[in-house]
């Protein structure tokens, strides 16, 4: 009977656990420092918001993992060893393993400014974070959020349920531009400012300034403001969490580098999730994609080849949804922050400013390729499928009324944004 260990009970982890119950009598154990049980990481904002607790966030009772006998341990996995088999753990222990799984996910980056390591300045990933997070923020009045991302946003609208002023420090230009295009940029930018937050563009972090107790008292900027703060959120990403797996063999750069069949360099070893890095290219996807649902197909290919069904990762057209404030993201496809050469656009927004679609498509052959829709619910099914059959523009367009999710609960646009197009279309046509 084999003995499979794997290293984290996040998504990737834990989904590669159970689908491997499903298919053989193996033997299975998850180690994880973070929690003892598996629980939804997305819903971390939450907790901190009142609208949940903790246990509530875990998909599965506690006696769960007893009854498929899936053996979990709460430890920390300091390093790897290839040849030997074997993990040594924090608390001094020593486990071998036949199979070894790493979905060991990811850490907050800092980027060494003087007084990081105040207290009351943090990042927010796990479940740890958010702990010393209300520690953190008790009886405080003002924050500050350096980087402007989902976890910033998250983190931003966290402190403003405990009415905590906020502080926005973004680089960019316009919030999250490095990855929207400039429109969408604005139109979110626009909604930021609306909720009472100081956002300050263009600026960067310099130093933390703290007090004679060692906590952070206020932030200095690239622009030399002197920002009064009890609290620094760290939100500039994060990167693979593979710092143990020095000197084990594996093959990392970024991240632990596998192949088409999340394989590692090492017989025996796989890798999922967020600390995976691809060493073979798929269209229109990046090589480290840190999102809840990669983690759950790669869990479920990797159960497949290990109980002797050997499965591609194959995630398909790119996808990813969010929440800023009041407004629903979604993206399907790949609508880059700037037009490609070969490409051309639509940018419809309503008049209220917080609705907007964005269309890209191939100029020459009029392929589809991606929507990003902001305040407007769209069906994941029908992108999925006509990205993958690779459908026209303007097939898009007359079927766009089958995408809209909710038709009977919302207003609907389809023909504002029909009528758009018809126009565009008319002035490239002169």
């Amino acid at each position: 009977m084999k003995n499979v260990i794997i290293i984290g009970n996040g998504i990737s982890g834990i989904t590669a656990a159970r689908h491997i119950r499903k298919r053989s009598n193996y033997t299975i154990t998850v180690i994880s420092s973070e929690t003892e049980h598996f629980f939804s990481r997305t819903a971390l904002m939450y907790i901190y918001m009142g609208h949940m607790k903790y246990e509530n966030t875990k998909p599965y009772e506690d006696g769960f993992w007893k009854k498929n006998k899936i053996n979990l341990i709460k430890d920390h996995v300091e390093n790897v060893s290839t040849t030997t088999k074997s993990l040594h753990l924090k608390s001094g222990k020593e486990i071998t393993y036949d199979i070894l799984i790493i979905a060991s996910g990811s850490r907050s980056n800092t980027f060494s400014w003087p007084g990081e390591n105040l207290k009351g300045v943090q990042g927010l990933y796990g479940y740890p974070d958010l702990q010393l997070m209300e520690e953190n923020t008790k009886e405080i009045k003002q924050a500050v959020i350096v980087g402007g991302g989902l976890i910033g946003i998250e983190m931003a609208e966290m402190l403003l349920s405990r009415k905590i002023a906020v502080t926005f420090l973004v680089r960019e230009n316009e919030f999250w531009d490095n990855v929207l295009p400039k429109q969408e940029a604005n139109l979110i930018s626009r909604h930021i400012l609306s909720h009472h937050i100081n956002l300050q563009l263009e600026t960067e972090l310099k130093e933390i300034i703290g007090n004679e107790s060692g906590n952070v008292q206020n932030v200095i900027t690239s622009k030399g403001q002197h920002i009064p703060c009890q609290f620094v959120g760290l939100t500039v990403g994060v990167s693979p969490n593979i710092s143990f797996l020095k000197d084990s063999g594996i093959e990392t750069k970024k991240g632990v580098l596998v192949n088409e069949f999340l394989e590692t360099n090492i017989p025996d070893v796989y890798a999922l999730g967020d600390c995976v890095e691809r060493k073979y290219e798929l269209p229109g996807r990046r090589n480290i994609e840190q999102v809840w649902y990669t983690g759950r197909m790669m869990g479920e290919v990797v159960a497949q080849t290990i109980c002797g069904e050997k499965t591609k990762y194959e995630p398909g057209p790119w996808f990813n949804s969010a929440k800023f404030f009041d407004i629903e993201y979604q993206t399907y496809g790949n609508v880059g922050n700037t037009l490609k050469p070969n490409e051309t656009d639509l940018y419809w927004e309503h008049a209220d400013g917080d609705k907007c679609v964005h269309l890209v498509w191939d100029k020459n052959s009029r392929e589809f390729i991606g929507i990003n829709t902001f305040g407007i619910r769209m069906r994941h099914k029908c992108f999925d499928k006509w990205l993958r059959e690779m459908k026209s523009i303007d097939f898009i367009i007359e079927h766009l009324a089958e995408a809209n999710f909710d038709p009977e609960f919302f207003s609907r646009y389809e023909k504002e944004i029909i009528a758009a197009f018809k126009k565009e279309t008319q002035l490239v046509n002169r």
